[in-house]
């Protein structure tokens, strides 16, 4: 067991939080229980997760994707109402954080994915802020665009989007961006990288690949964030003796 707001302290440091600018209040969004023993993590604070959350008496939920967009609705009402509700209602914190968690080196959405693609020397790509949320890295062994694919369908466990410029040549320097990071697909060209890889597709996003010869993945936005609440729970867990569980409420897009 641990205290919340130690939890909270705990996490925003390692997170470094307060530094990066982002579209939503990082940290704990809605208080809860003062004491936080079981953790449900995930990657959005959808319905489906609360209710999977209160099924196994969580204290705290810790997503990538909370509450109190920039420009939302302000107005409590339906969807939101209910979202709230619940969670009032069974006194559980919502701990959420959006690009402190795209760009942490090790346990971050961009640095599981390159663990998840076999890829080494590793790097952020200094053009894009903030740092981390652009990554390069390189594969020993040249594979096709159409192998990276294959070995990402496998990974993830669904099919991706593919946009191959010549499938014959063997790519060897990777750029990617988890989510909905497509429009760093031009910063990923000029930082030399053969093939970029996102959550997500954009209709200029297939023009532009093919204009700067640069193949291009949409592997899921979804697909491509599970990783890093993933791991950042089970850190957590090791760190303080917490029950964490992951709970994977499916996503196509």
């Amino acid at each position: 067991m641990i205290d919340r707001d130690q939890l909270v302290k705990f996490l925003n440091t390692e997170l470094q939080s307060e530094k990066i600018r982002d579209y939503c209040p990082n940290g704990l969004q809605v208080e809860g229980k003062a004491h936080i023993n079981r953790v449900v993590t995930g990657v959005t604070a959808s319905q489906a997760l609360l209710d999977a959350a209160v099924a196994v008496n969580a204290d705290a939920i810790l997503v990538h994707h909370g509450y109190f967009w920039k420009n939302e609705t302000a107005p409590v009402t339906g969807i939101k109402k209910k979202r709230l509700q619940t969670l009032l209602r069974h006194d559980i914190n919502l701990l959420a954080y959006h690009l402190p968690l795209d760009v942490h080196p090790i346990l971050g959405n961009n640095a599981q994915l390159g663990l998840l693609l076999n890829a080494e020397n590793i790097i952020a790509v200094a053009t894009a802020e903030p740092d981390g949320v652009l990554m390069q890295g390189e594969l020993a062994n040249g594979l096709s665009a159409d192998q990276i694919a294959q070995h990402l369908e496998y990974t993830l466990g669904r099919k991706v989007l593919l946009h191959a410029i010549d499938n014959s040549a063997a790519v060897s320097k990777l750029a990617w961006c988890t989510g909905g990071g497509q429009g760093y697909i031009e910063q990923a060209a000029a930082a030399g990288a053969q093939l970029f890889i996102s959550g997500e597709v954009s209709e200029q996003t297939i023009h532009l690949s093919r204009e700067l010869g640069i193949h291009f993945i949409a592997a899921g936005h979804h697909a491509t964030e599970r990783y890093g609440v993933k791991a950042l729970g089970e850190f957590i867990a090791r760190q303080f003796g917490l029950e964490v569980q992951f709970i994977d409420i499916d996503n196509p897009a």
